[in-house]
């Protein structure tokens, strides 16, 4: 495939670097001692890495007496509104961002954030996160993933594992299933007893995430550096993709994942597994700090779904420098403090996964078997991130299409028709062409 910068992104960028020589902003490196950091993020007040990042704050205050002053936004607000918030004067010191080409990529390419090449030297960062958690904190002049240069820094990681009601699956006299086949059965039988197996949400991410895990169970390395990398051409007729569609059709009619998903957001999915309403639920490993903390009437337990060959997930979201901050040394500092021993560690044990921890001090037990199951991905180059990172655009563009399916408007070979049409058109977007 012959990659090129398309003219729409080059003048984006082009006019969004004026503007910040404009605003004499060159300098913006620590102007003096500040009382506080603002601190954008988006996670979960109760997820391991919020947990981690306020513990290394502490830790920051007591040493240098700056303050981080945490700003919670939605990812969306960040997500659509990124490029406009870190081109003005409200850009914060230190910002989450997403991960892949569509989002810190395209805002690495517009100028907007730090080379962190520096400030990797001085704390030698890149003795911590290395391998696939540090593929995508770096990026090329294009914005592909995977290049030369740290515009972010990972301080864990995430990926998606099928959580599983234990209780439920007693009372119906059910197993915990080990291979696909016998999750496929379970999933069958419950339907049998009149129970609705899987949760998922069609409003937000759920139902693209239950499809891309079913592409990643028979993908292969080729397959995703052309869809992630443009490396060539994805091959729409694969049955990589033709049977997780037609299989994610296939649920629905069987009943496997209700209809009413539809008007189902992430939360109300969450939500109704954590009260005990599905025996069946993929989501993230954010919300294993959740669960271990809000699940009290009964058992769970958790895996990649059984006998994939990659894994949806990744380092997690970044810690990036906006390139407007005016306090980069002390920003830089506080990202120090989040990949020190200590609070790594704390990670591990508060329901996250750290991607610069000793094993040895993980001692919650749920916990260490979700970081030796990432790190059995992770080692192996085995992670598959997620669909939408070719394209800023398919973040909305992917589940607006499965929305559809689960509708009943399309059907499978129309849905992925439509993400066709939505992934070629974005990658042009973002300026990349055959």
């Amino acid at each position: 495939m012959n990659i090129k910068r398309g003219l729409a992104t080059l003048a984006v960028a082009a006019m969004s670097v004026t503007a910040l020589a404009a605003c004499g902003n060159d300098t913006a490196q620590d102007e003096g001692t500040p009382d506080s950091l603002s601190f954008w993020y988006y996670e979960e007040e109760d997820a391991g890495q919020t947990q981690a990042w306020k513990k290394a704050a502490e830790m920051f205050k007591e040493e240098t007496g700056v303050t981080i002053n945490f700003e919670r936004k939605s990812f969306t607000q960040i997500a659509q509104n990124g490029s406009q918030f870190l081109n003005s004067d409200e850009a914060p010191d230190l910002m989450e961002s997403n991960r892949g080409n569509g989002s810190a990529g395209v805002l690495s390419t517009m100028g907007l954030l730090t080379d962190l090449g520096d400030y990797v030297d001085q704390y030698g960062w890149d003795e911590k996160v290395t391998g696939s958690n540090a593929e995508t904190a770096k990026y090329d002049e294009n914005g592909i993933m995977g290049g030369d240069t740290w515009y972010g820094m990972s301080s864990y990681a995430e990926f998606q594992r099928v959580y599983y009601n234990e209780d439920l699956f007693a009372k119906y006299g059910i197993e915990i299933p080990t291979t696909y086949d016998k999750f496929v059965d379970a999933c069958q039988k419950f339907v049998d007893a009149g129970v609705t197996p899987i949760a998922a949400d069609a409003q937000e991410y759920g139902v693209m995430w239950l499809w891309w895990q079913l592409v990643s169970k028979n993908a292969d390395s080729e397959f995703m550096d052309n869809w992630h990398l443009y490396k060539g051409d994805v091959n729409w007729d694969s049955e990589t993709l033709t049977g997780a569609t037609d299989t994610i059709s296939d649920w629905l009619d069987k009943g496997f994942i209700s209809k009413n998903a539809t008007g189902m957001k992430a939360e109300d999915t969450t939500q109704a597994f954590i009260k005990g309403e599905y025996p069946i639920y993929q989501t993230g490993t954010w919300n294993q700090g959740r669960f271990v903390e809000q699940i009290t009437d009964f058992e769970w337990t958790a895996a990649v779904m059984p006998d994939s060959e990659y894994a949806v997930g990744c380092a997690g979201n970044l810690l990036v420098i906006p390139e407007r901050s005016k306090h980069k040394d002390l920003a830089a500092k506080f990202i120090d403090y989040v990949l020190s021993d200590e609070v790594q560690n704390f990670l591990g044990n508060a329901g996250g996964i750290p991607v610069a921890a000793d094993p040895d001090k993980i001692t919650d037990e749920k916990s260490k078997d979700m970081i030796e199951e990432y790190d059995s991905y992770a080692s192996e180059s085995k992670l598959s991130y997620y669909p939408d990172y070719a394209a800023s655009s398919l973040t909305d563009a992917i589940p607006a299409s499965f929305q559809e399916l689960v509708n009943g408007t399309k059907d499978a070979s129309a849905v992925l028709k439509d993400i066709h049409s939505k992934y070629d058109s974005g990658v042009e977007e973002m300026g990349f062409a055959d």
